[in-house]
Parts: C-alpha cells; sequence; structure tokens
C-alpha cells in the first residue's frame, strides 16, 4: 500500500491509499480526484496528474507521450506529468507529493 499526497485543483490536500500493484487511476478515482474516462487505455487525458518530483514520475509509455502532447494546447505539460491509468502502484510511490492537472 501507498499513501499519496495529493493537491487537488483547488489548492486543496488529501490523502489516498493506493493499492501496489494496481492503476494509480483507480485510487484516484475511488477518491474522487480524476475521471478515467476511458478506463485507463491512455486516450482521452482526464486522468492526468503531475509529480511534485519529476524523477519519481518514471518513464512514459509511447501511447501516453502522444496523449500528453495533444493536450498542449488545453492545459500545461510539465516534465512530471503523467497519465495515472499508466502507472502500475509500488512502494516506491509511498510519501509522493502528486497535484490534479486542471481539466481539459
Amino acid at each position: 500500500m501507498a499513501t499519496l499526497h495529493v493537491t487537488k485543483t483547488d489548492g486543496e490536500t488529501q490523502t489516498v491509499e493506493a493499492k501496489n500493484g494496481a492503476q494509480m487511476m483507480e485510487a484516484l478515482q475511488a477518491a474522487g480526484l480524476v475521471e478515467g474516462t476511458c478506463g485507463g487505455a491512455a486516450s482521452c487525458g482526464t486522468c492526468h496528474i503531475y509529480f511534485a518530483d519529476k524523477t519519481a514520475a518514471g518513464e512514459r509509455t509511447e501511447d501516453e507521450g502522444y496523449m500528453l502532447e495533444g493536450l498542449e494546447d488545453f492545459v500545461e505539460i510539465k516534465e512530471g506529468s503523467r497519465l495515472s491509468c499508466q502507472i502500475e502502484v509500488t512502494e516506491a510511490h509511498d510519501g509522493l507529493k502528486i497535484e490534479i492537472a486542471p481539466e481539459v
């Protein structure tokens, strides 16, 4: 189990527990923080998050990179930008700070 420290779009912070091995998006959806309308296919961008520590964000998948490029006209894409549907939660995520990106 990983504890995520999440800053919502309104600036409030919330702690979210995420099960190891699950998609990070699932925990964020359960907490009402992201939509994930494509169900984890990296094709909608509604689960876009920013990692405070860009090195903790990890490598983007090819599909994820294309989706984030498509969002550039609507929201800021940062080095720590990721789609939470493409992240498998591990112990390495415990205690990380993430921010929910603005809605597209």
